[in-house]
């Protein structure tokens, strides 16, 4: 299933998950702030690019990425163990926009920059001990428009694509990531950057 969205500063748009909640936010930024965001976080950030462990070969990781954090918080994906920076004022300012919109605290965001079509991340969930059972993610993505897809962790017929468009807000809620993979596939097409950040609330540090 493919979903096409409009640009509306009010639209929310309901996710048709076949279980859990997920809501679309396609303009919770609007352009001006978008572009302002985006060039911030491009230049403020501590991009890295890390290496990780695939049958035993060390393999660079397609995209650029940093940990933010409240202090003494850490986290650990893919084999990385990170240990977060302090937030910076814009980084700050959109964590607490997120926070107000959907009635929740976040104590960490991971960021990641994809630099063109050939940055990419496969198929996993974000379901790390830290997070907890039942982990609320928010993802804001700035930059270029880029595809998004969800498939069922155990019927791969349930399968869902959105485009996320710069400004966006994505909030994956309850049962999200204990029944779906998600992704955001390569693209052949020219592509600018994108800048993810998906907000968490670690439970453990």
């Amino acid at each position: 299933m493919t979903i096409d969205l409009f640009h509306n500063s009010d639209t929310c748009i309901e996710i048709p998950l076949e279980v859990g909640k997920c809501t679309l936010y396609p303009c919770f930024f609007d352009e001006s702030d978008s572009i302002n965001y985006f060039n911030a976080l491009m230049n403020k950030i501590e991009w890295q690019k890390e290496v990780i462990n695939i049958y035993g070969k060390a393999c660079e990781i397609p995209r650029l990425s940093a940990w933010y954090a409240d202090e003494g918080k850490s986290y650990e994906y893919s084999g990385i163990k990170s240990y977060g920076k302090a937030w910076f004022q814009e980084l700050n300012e959109i964590k607490m926009e997120v926070e107000r919109r959907l009635g929740l605290t976040f104590n960490s965001v991971l960021a990641n920059c994809y630099r063109d079509g050939s940055d990419s991340v496969g198929w996993h969930s974000d379901s790390e001990t830290e997070l907890g059972e039942d982990p609320l993610i928010a993802s804001v993505s700035f930059g270029q428009v880029r595809s998004f897809k969800f498939q069922h962790k155990k019927n791969k017929m349930f399968k869902h694509t959105i485009e996320l468009p710069s400004g966006s807000l994505l909030y994956m809620g309850s049962g999200v990531q204990q029944h779906w993979r998600h992704q955001l596939p390569k693209s052949a097409k020219q592509m600018t950057p994108r800048i993810n950040l998906t907000f968490r609330q670690l439970v453990t540090s």
